[in-house]
Order: structure tokens, then sequence, then C-alpha cells
């Protein structure tokens, strides 16, 4: 094995939150006037025909099948899965502008009362219990076209990763990669640094991933040449701070949050969905490093212990993740709970904060301000939404959408490009198949959202003459979930059916 240097950023470097905040000063809520730049995308939600949904790089695929889709959801949010039947073949889209280079105005989005009369009927639905919101946007123009208590803030479950990934994209760049790294010190010692990668390995195969099997054979390497046969093993996760368990305790959703684990602590062989987690996700990971260092002929003296790296130490190898822009799309499809969190102390170390609990919300909610969207009420107690002291408007999740698709915006693309494709992947696999939702079947992209009595759902869908919309539908005091989540694809599905001019 080689070496694996640390990849740079093909993108020119990413501006500090003060020169964006500068740069966005006087601007206002931008308006979209270009969707024919968002076009590919939106042909990219139906055209699900390629291979599985990540490459040899960690880089999203469409699927050729739904099958291909069936490996379990991360975290708390599990689609509802319905009887055994699956869907009929996605429609093919219509298109979306009448020219590609035309431009979307806001005389040509669908008229506010025609989406009234279409969802008004929907919303009296019993299943979407005490309260709900909703927002419809235009994405070319930015213009809300229904709205009924969108400003309102409510627990928004898993959407939260709509800001996570937005917030993220935004103050790293979608080519940022997180790098795991060891260094030589004083006295023969190696530590183990954790970059915060949430993908990071130590199976055989690694699948585009970081692996620790790598990392330990480019170290052994570079400990020979410099005649180094034994050495101290030690592991610096310090990067992230503060409380390590989330709110909720421990739990099957979600390992404690640290900058050095492998396979997210899980303790069997899954890659996604619940699973027993380790205790101290570090240590885990130092001590199989120790392992593969040894099998590369380097011995180690004892158990590792956790200390930081010597401010005078040497480089030795490192590895790197995917892009972000892969790793937020892999957190949207499958709503993994462990990339949102450290991706929400990755934007509190890009703006310089405490990387924890309460740093990474202050962080993202300071990134998000500095792209001018409306934060009125909203709070970020975590990166995952499992925290029911979250709260977020319908209204602040279609402006998320909104900026996603923004034709000057291209690094944010990754929020669009990762939602769930009805009846396809992620967490909608096993959605949009019953009367009433199929019409949405591969037109609509969504990231779901599921507590306890809390359903939301926030997404794009391509409506019956070709025009991107983006929509959040948010309730709370339902009591039955999968009738609930039904009700929410019927809305949506609606709108894929709708010209509504």
């Amino acid at each position: 094995m080689v070496f694996v240097p640390e990849l740079k950023p093909r993108l020119r470097p990413w501006p500090s939150l003060k020169q964006r905040a500068a740069s966005l000063s006087g601007r206002g809520h931008l308006p979209f006037t270009a969707a024919a730049a968002v076009a590919g995308l939106v042909l990219s939600a139906v055209l699900v025909a390629a291979g599985g949904p990540w490459d040899s790089t960690g880089q999203r695929k469409a699927e050729s099948a739904r099958a291909a889709a069936e490996e379990g959801a991360g975290g708390a949010d599990h689609g509802h899965r319905p009887a055994p039947g699956g869907p009929h073949s996605a429609p093919s889209a219509p298109p979306v502008l009448d020219s590609l280079g035309a431009s979307a105005h806001a005389a040509d989005a669908p008229a506010g009362r025609r989406l009234a009369e279409v969802l008004k009927p929907l919303l009296s639905d019993r299943a979407l219990g005490e309260r709900r919101a909703v927002s419809v946007t235009d994405a070319g123009s930015g213009r809300e076209l229904y709205g009924k208590d969108a400003g309102a803030a409510f627990t928004p479950a898993s959407t939260t990763k709509i800001a996570t990934g937005t917030a993220v994209l935004s103050a790293a760049g979608p080519d940022h990669r997180l790098r795991t790294r060891t260094v030589l010190g004083p006295g023969s010692r190696v530590t183990l640094v954790g970059g915060g990668d949430p993908t990071l390995t130590a199976r055989s195969d690694a699948e585009g991933n970081a692996s620790l099997r790598t990392l330990a054979a480019a170290t052994a390497k570079e400990l020979r040449r410099r005649g180094v046969g034994k050495a101290e093993l030690a592991y610096d996760a310090s990067l992230f701070r503060g409380e390590r368990l989330h709110p909720i305790g421990r739990n099957e959703n979600l390992a404690p949050v640290t900058a050095l684990m492998a396979d997210q602590g899980r303790l069997d062989d899954s890659t996604g969905g619940t699973a027993e987690r380790a205790e101290d996700p570090a240590a885990d990971a130092a001590r199989a490093f120790a392992g593969f260092l040894r099998a590369e002929g380097v011995r180690t003296e004892g158990r590792p212990a956790g200390k930081r790296a010597p401010k005078k130490s040497e480089a030795l190898a490192s590895v790197s993740s995917p892009p972000l822009s892969a790793l937020v799309e892999r957190m949207l499809t499958h709503s993994d709970n462990d990339i949102a969190e450290a991706l929400a102390r990755q934007v509190a170390v890009a703006a310089g904060r405490p990387a924890d609990f309460a740093g990474a919300g202050k962080a993202v909610r300071a990134e998000l301000a500095a792209l001018q969207l409306p934060l009125e009420g909203a709070r970020f107690a975590d990166g995952s939404g499992l925290d029911r002291a979250d709260r977020l408007s319908a209204k602040l999740l279609t402006a998320l959408l909104t900026r996603a698709a923004d034709p000057d915006r291209p690094g944010l693309r990754p929020v669009l490009t990762g939602l769930p494709v009805a009846a396809f992947t992620g967490t909608l696999a096993h959605r949009y198949d019953k009367e009433g939702q199929r019409q949405g079947t591969g037109l609509v992209r969504a990231k779901t959202g599921t507590l306890t009595g809390v359903n939301t759902l926030a997404g794009s869908v391509v409506d019956r003459e070709g025009r991107l919309l983006v929509f959040a539908f948010m309730t709370s005091g339902s009591t039955a979930p999968g009738e609930t989540q039904a009700a929410m694809d019927r809305m949506a599905s609606a709108l894929a059916d709708c010209g509504c001019r």
C-alpha cells in the first residue's frame, strides 16, 4: 500500500463567513430567475436508470431499480413500510422548461389560488394531527405560491438535516474532505489524530471511504523508512469538544459524537439503520488501528491512550473522506444521524467556534444568517433533528431548498441531489405506492422527518408543466405516523399532478 495524501479542494478557496456576509449585504432574499440552471437536477430525479446509490469514490449515482435502495435508512427517521408490492415504473419527466435557455418568471409559476384549491382539501385530513404548516415556493422565482402558518416554528425532526447540509456546504465548500492522520512525536510516540470523518472505516472493503487499514499501512511504511519498528500509540479526538452523548442519551440511532471513530461505532456489521454502538468509539478505533499496525510489522506498547498530539510532531500519513458534497448527499438520502452531527461540528470548526452541540448550533445559525435566510423562531439544538428542542419553520425549509437551487450557488446543489426519490431511494424507497400517491413516483424528491407525534416532509417536485417547486409540510400532534406520512405523500403527489396556472 502507498501513502495517501490529503486531497485538496478543486474549487477556489472558500470565503470566510465575514466575507460572505459582506458580499450578501443589501441583496435581500435573492430571486432565482434562471430555473434552467436546475433543469438537469430535475431530470435526474426521474432518470433513475444508472447503478447503485454510491460509486467507488462515495459519490451518489441514480438507482437502476427500487431494490437497489433497500438498505436500511439511518437514524430514527424510518419510512413507513406498506404491504409488499412495488410502485409502477416512474413516469417520464415532462419538459422542465419550454427552452433550457428560457427564464422562469413569476407569471409562469402556478397560481396561488389554484394551489390552494388543490391543497386545502388534503390539508383537512385528520391524520395530519393537531397542527400543520405548509409552504410551496417556485424555485425559479423564489416566490411563495402557497402558505399556511409557514412562518410558525415546528419541531422539524430529520428535516433539520437540510439546514445542516446547507450550512456545511456554505461554510467549508463542497470539495472539502475530512482528514484522519498520524504524526510522530518525541519518544517514538505515534498519535492517531481524528478529523471528524463519520465515514472512516476499519473494514477490509472501504467502498470509497477513508480506511484505517490504508492509513496503518502508509504509517508503517513511513516508520520503517525512519527506522522505527516499535512505537507508543496514542489517539487524539480533541477536534470535537463537550458532551459526546446526544441529549437523548445512549441510542441505537446515533453513536457518541467524537472526532475519531470507525464504522460509526457500530458493534455489528451493519452499514445503516439502528445498531448497538460502542461506548467509546475513539478508543475502539485506536485499538483497531494498533492491530493493523502490528499486522504491518510495527510493534505497539500497551493499550492506546487518549492524548493530544504533541505540538512538536512530524506528519506520517493521512487518509481523506469523500468530499462534503458526497457526505451531504448520503446524509440526506439515508437520514444518517452520525454524518449529520459530525457535519454540524464541521460548521463550528470552519467558523472557529467550539465544536460541541452548542457551538455547532450557533455556527449553523450564523452560516444560514449569512445566506440571508428567514430564521425567525429557528433553533438548532443538534445537527440531526433527533432533539425535540430543534425548531424550524416551513418557510425556512423552502428558503433553504430555494437557495440550493440558486444558479449562483452551485456548491449548495447536493442539498437537492441528495434528497430521496419517491418510491426509489433512501427513506422514500417504500412510499408512494398507493392510490393518490403514484403520480409523485420519481417526480418528488424529499427529506422525511419522523419523531413520536411529529412528521415532516420537505423537498422538490416537478409539476405537470415541468416547473420545479419546493415544498415543506410540517405537522405535530399526530397519532398514526403511517397515516400521516401517507397524507403528506398525497399532498406532494398533488403538486406533481398540478399545472395550477
